[in-house]
């Protein structure tokens, strides 16, 4: 299968659990059916494999989840390694009835196989929150590392302090292991009283830094990192903490040996509609990590995504509002006290990505794109830039409620007159994802308009536009795909 971003036919993706061995990436995954008269109650994990980020083959359910009067009913979010030559799987076995029982919801449970395909559960190995300390239904999501330095294997969990202001008191929590079977709890990882619970934490070395990621939803929903010189602290933000907006969520990372990559997804909403309340799982998205000068990490699309686009459309403008002054793939206008734009004709109906550098002139107050409008501008999503706010965000024309701007679709992004700003857009049905500068990465969701063109605009000032257009041009990969 052959897709800019991936879901099951027959399903959704959510938590992705990534490993990577012999030139491919073997994506373990969290399936949901919502379906539970045909496919019934649990969550069980899939598995998918890509060297590409492109062509994927499915091999299928390889973690089923439990019965109902089982702890892992819901096979929530862990992590894989490997051993001597065993992969191991740490999970969170989770059972919404198992507090009327009396019994504890959450559960660290461990799995085994030879092949990565098969696999063999413990239950024997499970182990639980420890109730003097941390609230006992918050236990979940495993991620195991071999720390160097202490010599032993470490386990940080999304856990729950008992004690502390109810909304803050969400921790990483620490256990150790010399043999992977038997875990000692340990004082929290990291326990900064900032949020209800730190989801699907992840820890990573690049250079001089550690980086411990995590995913919230107390103040903004979205995936967090902090930095640190040490494992043992202080864990820093960066001006900029976030991975991208509300539309990724719960990104784990892994590499390849020379690059890293951040593997999400991008959350339909309910009612399949811009103003829908978001649901959990989506479809994959997946971006590449660097490191910047000051330590702080930047975005950018796979260099193997990024290189399918290499077919470029004619483009051909029409002035809709303003006087703009048209050169081949080149666009500019002045509108000092109005609203200008430029039709530029229609999307592709398959997936498609849309390049502009954009450099604007002092006292401008927005440009961008718009995507999916009618000739007349009277419809469509923009993609704004904002130098005043100095940031990026994704806006819909005419506006829904009094908003302004779609919530929780904004990044920030230092702006300024006469520098270049460029911007590559990636659309595929609902899912689109822009990345700025090869820095930061912005993902939505575009529902309401499903047809149209594309087109620029400024809004009170002046800017210059370089466009293109590509669709993608791929080949099949039969030793990449099944089904």
């Amino acid at each position: 299968m052959s897709k800019l971003f991936y879901k099951p036919e027959d399903g959704w993706l959510a938590d992705v659990i990534p490993f990577y061995e012999d030139g491919e990436f073997k994506l373990l995954y969290l399936k949901d059916w919502r379906d539970r008269e045909g496919h019934g109650e649990g969550t069980p994990w899939f598995l998918l494999g890509t060297r590409d980020f492109i062509h994927y083959k499915e091999y299928g359910e390889v973690l089923p989840r439990g019965g109902v009067s089982e702890q892992d009913l819901y096979i929530y979010t862990g992590c894989v390694l490997k051993k001597d030559g065993l992969y191991h799987i740490f999970y969170t076995g989770n059972n919404f009835h198992y507090p009327a029982e009396g019994k504890a919801q959450q559960a660290v449970m461990h799995a085994v196989s030879s092949d990565f395909v098969h696999w063999e559960k413990r239950p024997e190995d499970a182990f639980y929150a420890p109730t003097e300390g941390y609230e006992e239904h918050d236990w979940r999501d495993p991620f195991v590392f071999w720390n160097e330095e202490a010599g032993e294997y470490w386990m940080l969990l999304a856990a729950r302090l008992k004690e502390g202001p109810a909304g803050r008191r969400g921790c990483v929590a620490l256990c150790a292991s010399k043999d992977l079977t038997g875990w000692e709890v340990r004082d929290p990882f990291w326990a900064p009283y900032l949020y209800t619970t730190h989801e699907c934490p992840d820890l990573f070395r690049m250079g001089d830094w550690w980086y411990l990621l995590y995913s919230t939803f107390s103040d903004r929903t979205v995936t967090h990192y902090r930095m640190s010189r040490s494992l043992q602290g202080p864990w820093l933000a960066p001006e900029n903490d976030a991975l991208d907006t509300r539309a990724f969520y719960a990104a784990k990372t892994w590499t390849d040996g020379e690059r890293r990559y951040a593997f999400g997804w991008n959350p339909t909403r309910e009612g399949e509609h811009d103003g829908g309340t978001w649901q959990w799982g989506g479809h994959l998205v997946v971006h590449e990590i660097v490191q910047g000068a000051d330590g702080a990490l930047l975005v950018k699309v796979p260099d193997t995504l990024n290189a399918a686009f290499n077919k470029e459309s004619a483009l051909s403008f029409t002035e809709v509002l303003g006087r703009w002054k048209f050169s081949g793939s080149t666009a500019a206008v002045t509108a000092t006290d109005s609203f200008a734009g430029a039709y530029a004709g229609l999307l592709p109906d398959g997936a498609c990505k849309l390049e502009a550098t954009i450099t604007f002139a002092a006292g401008t107050r927005g440009c961008g794109i718009i995507l999916r409008t009618d000739q007349e501008f009277g419809q469509g999503y923009m993609i704004r830039l904002e130098p005043g706010r100095n940031r990026i965000v994704v806006d819909q024309w005419p506006r829904k409620g009094d908003v302004p701007y779609a919530i929780g679709m904004e990044r920030p992004l230092p702006l300024l007159p006469g520098t270049p700003c460029s911007l590559s857009v990636y659309l595929e049905d609902q899912v689109c994802v822009v990345y700025v500068n090869g820095e930061i990465a912005l993902s939505t969701r575009l529902y309401d308009f499903k047809q149209g063109g594309k087109g620029l605009f400024v809004s009170e000032g002046s800017a210059e536009f370089r466009f293109s257009q590509f669709e993608m041009q791929i080949h099949s990969n039969p030793d990449q795909e099944r089904g």
